[in-house]
């Protein structure tokens, strides 16, 4: 646990009592604070004063008597589409809104890394898409290589419940719009930037929102590094904002497609092959093709971001070649989950979108592509480009009528249930099939998150060895 810096004998009070809200109220009462707490649900709430928390109605006026901040849960909205009853309350009465990710900035270092040789370092990785595997990627690098490392955040731990820092450690965080957002504090000694494409627009008000969340991780604190994802016009108008010339390496521009081979620093896959450009100069190439835990363009954008902020700590690209083919991907991103009788089973349940389901569909050929779910604004349409090498669709669940109408002539069957997509795909793969998992849509028609509905996928999988 890392105890916050700066509460002592404060009474704080902390919004929403989920996994992040409990460990939020234990790092405040580990720092000195008076934690009181609410959570919308009842049975929550309940659960919380049975572990002796001191629980207080904050719709309530009275309840805000002392209190210096208001600490709240990142799913919680707190402008867009419009402020939670209790963080309206808190702006009215003007008491600080804050959230674990800036109590963990300004907690993280202490007096205690005077002694140490080599001060700790922060990553943090956002995007739209990869920024999971990203994180996790460098995270795996660094503990290949030996360095002390931990990894939090929007993935894994909270960050208030990492260790204190060791000797020259590096914590790989990653982070949501909704945590950048609203953090009061945000810097990081390195921030990436892997890609953006719309998401979560309720909750910013539209993309414009949206890109000024994730920009707030570049401009709050001023990062040492920058690593910047251009192949979008976000990414490339925040490089330019953060570069003072063309020769200033503290901006590192990666793209998975474009040869980067100008400006000061830069890294770029083309043809499954990672470059390393310094100064105009290539330093450093890497054959990514039999790199298995990364496979298709939208990973080899994932290694990018994952070398180059490995560099900006000190690793060597040998060393940073070696972890990358260690890497075992994650679950449902790109998960091979078997092969069987020349076909391969893909897991990508986290292509809850067009974008990060195009992405799959470009990185594998003859697929059977298994999508559906509770469909997003605008449908998908937007795959139709990326469509040809589908050899199948199996559309499932709630929006499979509407995905049946948007694919135009590719071949295709509905079904109401994933059993009866994934059986009838297997009936029908060939080999050299890729039986693909992506969605392209959100998972709460059927299942209560994108993890089950993977897990149920591969449930099925693993049963079809059994037939």
């Amino acid at each position: 646990m890392i105890p916050v810096e700066g509460v002592e004998d404060q009474k704080i009070a902390v919004l929403g009592l989920g996994r992040s809200g409990k460990a939020t109220a234990a790092a405040l009462a580990a720092g000195g604070a008076q934690v009181v707490a609410w959570d919308d649900g009842v049975d929550t709430r309940a659960a919380a004063e049975a572990e002796g928390m001191r629980v207080l109605d904050l719709t309530r006026d009275d309840a805000w008597h002392g209190i210096s901040m208001l600490v709240t849960s990142p799913g919680i909205p707190h402008l867009y589409p419009k402020p939670h009853p209790v963080i309206a309350k808190a702006y009215a009465l003007g008491v600080p809104v804050d959230n674990d990710i800036g109590l963990f900035f300004r907690s993280y270092a202490t007096a205690g890394w005077d002694a140490f040789d080599r001060p700790p370092r922060v990553i943090a990785v956002t995007g739209s898409n990869g920024k999971s595997t990203t994180t996790a990627l460098i995270h795996h690098i660094l503990r290949t290589c030996g360095r002390p490392t931990q990894m939090g955040g929007n993935i894994g731990t909270g960050v208030l419940s990492l260790d204190p820092a060791q000797d020259g450690e590096v914590v790989v965080l990653e982070l949501s719009s909704y945590q950048t957002d609203l953090a009061r504090a945000l810097t990081p000694d390195v921030a990436v930037l892997t890609n953006l494409s719309p998401d979560h627009l309720d909750r910013h008000a539209g993309l414009g929102g949206y890109f000024a969340a994730k920009r707030r991780l570049f401009a709050e604190g001023g990062p040492d590094r920058a690593v910047i994802g251009i192949d979008e016009p976000e990414g490339l108008y925040l490089a330019g904002q953060l570069a003072t010339s063309p020769a200033d390496d503290r901006v590192i521009r990666i793209s998975a497609g474009q040869k980067l081979d100008r400006g000061a620093w830069s890294v770029f896959a083309r043809k499954g092959f990672l470059s390393e450009y310094r100064k105009g100069r290539q330093v450093a190439s890497i054959d990514l093709r039999e790199v298995k835990g990364l496979p298709g363009a939208h990973n080899h954008q994932n290694a990018c971001a994952a070398y180059a902020a490995c560099r900006s700590v000190g690793l060597a690209p040998r060393d940073i070649e070696a972890a990358f083919h260690s890497f075992a991907g994650l679950p449902h991103r790109s998960q091979l989950i078997a092969e069987r009788d020349g076909v391969r089973y893909v897991n990508d349940s986290k292509a809850t979108n067009v974008d990060s389901a195009a992405k799959a569909l470009q990185a594998f050929q003859k697929i059977r592509w298994i999508a559906g779910g509770l469909g997003k604004d605008g449908g998908i349409a937007g795959l139709s480009p990326f469509l040809a090498n589908v050899a199948k669709a199996y559309l499932f669940g709630h929006s499979a009528r509407d995905f049946a109408l948007e694919i135009g002539q590719t071949p295709h069957e509905i079904f109401e249930t994933l059993d009866q997509a994934v059986a009838a795909a297997a009936s029908e793969a060939e080999t050299g099939d890729t039986v693909l998992l992506a969605p392209a849509a959100a998972s709460f028609d059927q299942y209560p998150n994108f993890e089950k509905r993977g897990e149920h996928f591969t449930a099925l999988v693993q049963d079809l060895d059994q037939a």
